[in-house]
């Protein structure tokens, strides 16, 4: 498959996963639940932060978590093992688009498509190892839901930096908006799509600080030398913008941002 993580693997992504799955885990996985001895597989667990939610929300599923990346998946099981060391979960190191022929009652994906360069083929290669009757789930967001408060052209621009670069690195920030038709077109049906969306304001601190501060503000930031280095900002640019940015997270500022969740069915 093939993907260049545009956020990068360090020790600051893996806080601001942390961070983001602790924060969103009502708003992302409400709703989500399979039975006891259900053969689930997770396709991209990354450091395991959502691993967390499946297995404990979930608890008696047969879950298998594939990722591609190596020193991902030691953090996944170190992480797993440290909250519930009883647990187990089948980890693999492979690509999505080359799994064993081998079929599971459900199948999870949460800020995976939006790192791929052909969000419709892995959805297609996935829906092979469904069974009859078996659900998808997919979880995305569009960094162009993003408005906050105080306005400024500046955290805008540093915003756009992201798009842009995830988009030169063959992914798609925007995909949330598409998971209706990209799922419908690779055949799968009884497709329902919906908005989870997040808004935070100094009234409601732990999302100022669990998802502003510590998720998007933090997300944005993973692309600086990035954005620098291939001229998209100048560094005294950059900086403006990120204050400007923070001042959404300060007194008097607002902030919101939209999530999509859409299920199908094989």
């Amino acid at each position: 498959m093939g993907t260049d993580y545009v956020h990068g693997y360090t020790p600051a992504e893996t806080r601001r996963l942390t961070d983001q799955a602790q924060t969103l885990a009502d708003l992302l996985h409400g709703g989500t639940n399979y039975a006891p001895g259900s053969r689930v597989l997770e396709a991209g667990c990354g450091v395991g932060a959502q691993t967390v939610q499946l297995i404990t929300r979930s608890p008696g599923i047969d879950l298998v978590s594939v990722d591609i990346s190596e020193e991902s998946l030691t953090q996944a099981k170190a992480r797993v093992a440290a909250i519930a060391p009883d647990v187990t979960v089948e980890w693999r190191l492979a690509d999505l688009h080359a799994l064993p022929d081998e079929l599971f009652d459900h199948v999870f994906l949460c800020f995976v498509l939006e790192h791929v360069p052909d969000p419709h083929e892995t959805l297609t290669r996935l829906r092979q190892h469904l069974k009859p009757g078996g659900t998808i789930t997919v979880i995305e967001g569009d960094h162009e839901s993003a408005f906050f408060h105080p306005r400024s052209e500046h955290a805008q621009a540093v915003i756009n930096c992201l798009i842009d670069l995830q988009a030169e690195a063959g992914g798609d920030s925007l995909i949330g908006r598409r998971l209706q038709p990209l799922l419908a077109d690779a055949g799968y049906d009884d497709v329902h799509t919906h908005p989870c969306t997040v808004y935070a304001d100094e009234t409601l601190p732990h999302l100022v600080d669990g998802f502003t501060r510590k998720t998007f503000i933090a997300m944005v930031e993973s692309v600086r030398d990035r954005a620098i280095a291939a001229g998209l900002r100048t560094p005294t640019e950059w900086a403006a913008g990120i204050r400007d940015l923070e001042k959404a997270a300060e007194s008097g500022g607002t902030f919101h941002y939209t999530f999509f969740k859409a299920v199908g069915r094989r």
